[in-house]
């Protein structure tokens, strides 16, 4: 096996696919971690955008339709958390580790109720989001595959520097980093952290939904059952490995997508399909395991 075999233009697309939507769920969770709410429900929310992007696509023919319904339904499952742990005071790990079990059941049984099928649904009245080719810059070497993206791509690349201004070049970003770092702090100058928590979850779970949006209607036009297949728990190491940083997070996902697209790639040539699938997951472990050594090292630090 020749490794430039397996790094060519084909490649840089593939990561582009796969990184798109762990991306989007990903700026999410940093939103939601800025506030200082640790939100593990990304999955169930790409998963609950993926199939109203599919239904809605389905019934209205149009790609733009089922992305808005992906982000809404998304932003509306999210209130399961903001309700829960934000007014009701209860654990979000609990409430979000609820909601991902509960989006795998809906989305199956809806699939059933309303299609009729289990398993995969596919017609070819789903409308599929479009790739939008910028001219001479879409035919330059490799390069060039970062101009051929679906307008979704285009905004998950867009909202990276966005994000870095927002959260530390204004005065909305400063009040979402000292809710989260200092709350009783912000509270007494008048800022309501609660009222920022909510609309944190709320925007995690519209970008999640637009991330299961670009799955089922980007990435293939189909919806098949729990095809979030992590991608959300990806998302929630990628904002731990890059501590809620909105360049580190882009580079998080890309590392993630990186493994995806290439264990897709050695399916090609041979590698068993459950050996491949399991790259992201071993790059998770591993680094979870890092920032648990960085952890534990932190702590031993300040107790010297």
């Amino acid at each position: 096996m020749n490794i430039l075999t397996l790094i060519d233009q084909d490649m840089i697309s593939s990561i582009l696919r796969a990184l798109i939507p762990i991306l989007l769920a990903a700026l999410g969770g940093m939103l939601c971690e800025r506030v200082g709410v640790f939100n593990i429900g990304l999955e169930g929310m790409i998963l609950v955008g993926a199939f109203s992007a599919v239904a809605a696509s389905y019934f209205t023919s149009n790609w733009i339709a089922g992305a808005l319904a992906g982000m809404a339904a998304g932003a509306v499952f999210s209130l399961i958390l903001a309700a829960g742990a934000v007014y009701r005071g209860g654990d979000p790990i609990v409430l979000a580790i609820a909601m991902n079990i509960l989006a795998i059941g809906t989305t199956s049984f809806l699939l059933v109720a309303i299609f009729g099928v289990q398993g995969v649904f596919s017609d070819p009245r789903i409308a599929g989001i479009p790739v939008w080719r910028i001219p001479v810059l879409a035919d330059i070497p490799w390069l060039g595959r970062l101009f051929a993206l679906t307008p979704l791509g285009y905004l998950a690349l867009l909202l990276v520097p966005l994000a870095w201004v927002v959260l530390f070049r204004t005065p909305l970003g400063l009040r979402l980093r000292g809710v989260g770092e200092r709350p009783l702090a912000a509270a007494t100058l008048g800022v309501s952290p609660r009222r920022y928590q909510l609309w944190a979850i709320v925007a995690s779970g519209a970008l999640s939904g637009l991330g299961g949006a670009q799955l089922a209607l980007g990435n293939v036009v189909q919806f098949t059952e729990n095809m979030s297949s992590g991608r959300g728990w990806i998302a929630v190491v990628a904002v731990m490995l890059a501590r809620a940083h909105p360049v580190g997070v882009l580079g998080a996902a890309l590392l993630f997508g990186f493994a995806d697209a290439l264990g897709f790639r050695l399916q090609s040539f041979g590698l068993p399909q459950q050996l491949t699938d399991a790259g992201p997951y071993v790059i998770t472990l591993l680094v979870l395991i890092l920032l648990s050594r960085r952890f534990r090292q932190t702590r031993v630090a300040q107790v010297a």
